[in-house]
C-alpha cells in the first residue's frame, strides 16, 4: 500500500529534500564557527537545547497533528534523572545522558499509551493533566530537592576524552548531539513512516481505510518525540549545571508551542529559528523583567496575523512562488 498526498510528486519531493540538505550543511557550518566569533557560547548552547526540544515537539504536532501541552515533563524529567545520576551516583556524562533519555522514553511510553486514546482538545488536555501530575510529584519527591532543584552538577569528562568543563569542548559536544538528532528527525519525516504519519494528520479515516493502524503510528511518534525532548533536557543539564521545576512547569510547554508556531509548524528548520528567537529575547531583554512575557505575546500575535505559516513557512512559500 502507498500513501499519496495532494500536490506532491517524486521530482518536487526530491528537489525539496536536496534543498533542505543544503540548508542543513549551511546551518551546521555557521554553528561550527560560533566559538570563533564574539557570540556568547552559553546563549547558543542553550538555544541549541531548546531548538532540539522544539524540533521534537514539531515532529508530533507538525507532522502527526497532535498538540501536546505536556511536553515539558519529558524535558524536565530527563534533566532530573541526568542531574541525579551525575551528582549522587557519580556516573560518567555519557551514562547520565543515557539514563535521562531512557527515563524520558519510559515516561513517553506510559503517558502516550494513556493519552493517544483521545484526539483533538481531549488529547491536549490529557497531556496537560499528566504533565501537571508529574510536576507535583517532582515538587514533593526528595531527590529533586523541591523548589531548590539540583544545583552544582558536575560536567565531567565525556567518554574519558572530552572535558566538558571547557566551554569550547562542551559547545561542540552539544552541537554534534543536536545535529545528529536533527538528522534523525529529518530522516524520520522523509521515511515511509513519516509519509504515513502525514497522511494520518491530513485524513485519518482515509489512512485507516487503507489498512494503517493510526493509533500505533501516533504512539510511535509520541514516544520518539518524548525521547528526543528528553535528550534535549539531558544536554541542558550540562549547560546550566542545574535541574529545576522550571523545566517541568506547564509554562515551558507553552514556550515550546510558541517557538514552533513562530518558526513554522510542519517545517524542518522552523522550530530551530523559533527557538533561537525566543531564547534571544529572554537573554537580551532580561532587563525588562516580567515585560519580556508581554513582548513575547505581542510578537506572537503579530506573527500569527502576518506570518500564518511561521517565518520559515512564509519564506519557503515565497521561494516556491518565485520558481
Amino acid at each position: 500500500m502507498s500513501v499519496i498526498t495532494e500536490n506532491s510528486s517524486p521530482t518536487s519531493s526530491g528537489r525539496g529534500i536536496r534543498d533542505e540538505m543544503v540548508a542543513f550543511v549551511i546551518m551546521a557550518a555557521l554553528l561550527a564557527t560560533v566559538p570563533f566569533t564574539g557570540i556568547y557560547p552559553f546563549f547558543v548552547m542553550q538555544a541549541l537545547c531548546f531548538a532540539l526540544f522544539a524540533c521534537a515537539f514539531n515532529l508530533l504536532i507538525g507532522y502527526g497533528g497532535l498538540l501536546s501541552f505536556g511536553h515539558a515533563m519529558f524535558l524536565g524529567s530527563a534533566g532530573y534523572f541526568t542531574a541525579h545520576a551525575l551528582k549522587v551516583w557519580g556516573v560518567s556524562p555519557e551514562i547520565g545522558i543515557v539514563i535521562g533519555t531512557a527515563g524520558a522514553c519510559a515516561l513517553a511510553v506510559i503517558t502516550g499509551w494513556i493519552s493517544i486514546r483521545r484526539q483533538g482538545i481531549y488529547f491536549a488536555m490529557i497531556t496537560l493533566a499528566l504533565s501537571q501530575l508529574v510536576f507535583f510529584v517532582y515538587l514533593q519527591t526528595p531527590f529533586t530537592h523541591g523548589e531548590d532543584g539540583i544545583q552544582g552538577i558536575p560536567q565531567g569528562v565525556l567518554f574519558g576524552l572530552f572535558d566538558l568543563s571547557k566551554p569550547t569542548t562542551l559547545y561542540y559536544v552539544i552541537l554534534v548531539a543536536f545535529l545528529l538528532a536533527f538528522l534523525l528527525i529529518f530522516r524520520t519525516i522523509n521515511s515511509p513512516f513519516g509519509e504515513v504519519l502525514k497522511a494520518i494528520r491530513e485524513n485519518e479515516p482515509r489512512a485507516v481505510s487503507l489498512g494503517y493502524k493510526a493509533d500505533q503510528y501516533k504512539l510511535m511518534a509520541f514516544i520518539l518525540s518524548g525521547t528526543l525532548a528528553g535528550l534535549a533536557g539531558s544536554l541542558k543539564v550540562f549547560v546550566a549545571q542545574n535541574a529545576s521545576l522550571t523545566d517541568v512547569h506547564w509554562t515551558m510547554s507553552g514556550e515550546i508551542v510558541l517557538m514552533a508556531l513562530i518558526g513554522g509548524l510542519g517545517t524542518v528548520f522552523g522550530p530551530v529559528v523559533g527557538a533561537f528567537i525566543i531564547v534571544a529575547m529572554q537573554q537580551y531583554l532580561a532587563g525588562f523583567g516580567q515585560w519580556v512575557t508581554v513582548i513575547q505575546g505581542v510578537i506572537f500575535v503579530v506573527c500569527v496575523l502576518t506570518f500564518r505559516r511561521g517565518i520559515v513557512g512564509e519564506i519557503a512559500a515565497l521561494f516556491k512562488r518565485s520558481l
